[in-house]
């Protein structure tokens, strides 16, 4: 108890002495709840809800078959990429935060990452090379917005807009989900792409 209530003290102490640092334990200690999310951050928790639907249809699919639930999965990647270009324009005009932009990555990871990949395991591609080439897909597109949430304040111009943007946006993955979106319509989709099983 004792050691307890040094340990505030100092901790008081430091704060006042650095007014910065009071800052930065005030935000931290204050983020935001699931009360005071505002309207991007609803919609964005909306694209990660299509991503997880994605995800759970795709092995509803693998466990049980049925056609029905794979095209549900690609029309909620449909819906995913709605809400991600929805929640973008409403930031946009609205207050953006810190916050909000690591909920989209996050969102934008689960969505246009995992979910693609899951879907393609889902139809068929188990084989030892298509799971490697699948973790490193979801891995590239981790990595591309963890160097975009790094890199995105010295990209801003003086309006406060990202001036440009290096490397491919994860949303484009869904290019993959049409393609395989096609061949499964027409019962085409491969048992598996590489010859290691």
């Amino acid at each position: 108890m004792e050691a307890e209530a040094q340990a505030e003290s100092v901790e008081s102490e430091s704060l006042s002495q650095d007014p910065q640092k009071k800052k930065k334990v005030k935000s931290v200690a204050e983020g935001p709840r699931l009360r005071e999310l505002g309207l991007a951050d609803a919609i964005t928790l909306g694209n990660a809800a299509c991503g997880i639907g994605a995800i759970l249809l795709g092995f509803r699919y693998a466990l049980e078959g049925g056609r029905f639930a794979v095209w549900y999965a690609f029309v909620l990647l449909i819906g995913a990429l709605i809400c991600d270009i929805a929640d973008g324009w409403v930031a946009r005009s609205r207050r953006a935060s810190p916050f909000g932009g690591d909920l989209d990555s996050l969102s934008d990871v689960i969505s246009f990452g995992v979910a693609p990949a899951c879907l393609a395991y889902a139809l068929g591609l188990r084989g030892g090379w298509d799971c490697v080439i699948l973790v490193f897909f979801v891995c590239c597109g981790v990595a591309r917005l963890a160097r975009y949430n790094v890199m995105a304040d010295s990209m801003r111009s003086a309006s406060g807009k990202v001036s440009h943007y290096e490397g491919t946006p994860i949303p484009t993955s869904l290019l993959v989900v049409a393609f395989m979106a096609a061949l499964f319509g027409m019962g085409d989709a491969p048992d598996h792409l590489t010859a290691w099983q």
